[in-house]
C-alpha cells in the first residue's frame, strides 16, 4: 500500500518557523521528483516547492528565500523547512510526486500562522 504521510504542522506566530516531514512508503522514492503543495481555504492547491531526484530545487515566488525543501533518500522522506512565516502561509500542506500523482494525495498537515 502506497502512503504519503505528512507531519509537523501546527500553530505558529508570524515570523516563526516549522519543519514539515513527509514519509513515503510502498513505492520507489529516490528516482522521483517530489513536491510540497498547499491549499488555503477557498483556494486551489498550489505547488510550494519541488526537488528532483538529484536534489535540484525550485520554489513558488511567494516562498522563495523563506522555505527550503530537502530529501533523505535513505529514509524515503522529504522535508520542508519554513521560516519567517506569515498569515498567508496558512493552509493544509501536502506532499506528492512532482508532477503530482492524484492517487497519492494524503491527509496533509495543517499549518496555521496567527498571533
Amino acid at each position: 500500500q502506497v502512503q504519503f504521510v505528512e507531519s509537523g504542522g501546527g500553530l505558529v506566530q508570524p515570523g516563526g518557523s516549522l519543519t514539515l516531514s513527509c514519509a513515503v512508503s510502498g513505492t520507489i522514492f529516490n528516482i522521483y521528483a517530489m513536491g510540497w503543495y498547499r491549499q488555503a481555504p477557498g483556494k486551489q492547491r498550489e505547488l510550494v516547492a519541488a526537488i528532483t531526484s538529484r536534489g535540484y530545487t525550485n520554489y513558488a515566488d511567494s516562498v522563495k528565500g523563506r522555505f527550503a525543501i530537502s530529501r533523505d533518500n535513505a529514509k524515503n522522506t522529504v522535508y520542508l523547512q519554513m521560516n519567517s512565516l506569515v498569515p498567508e502561509d496558512t493552509a493544509v500542506y501536502y506532499c506528492n510526486r512532482s508532477p503530482p500523482e492524484p492517487k497519492y494525495w494524503g491527509q496533509g498537515t495543517q499549518v496555521t500562522v496567527s498571533s
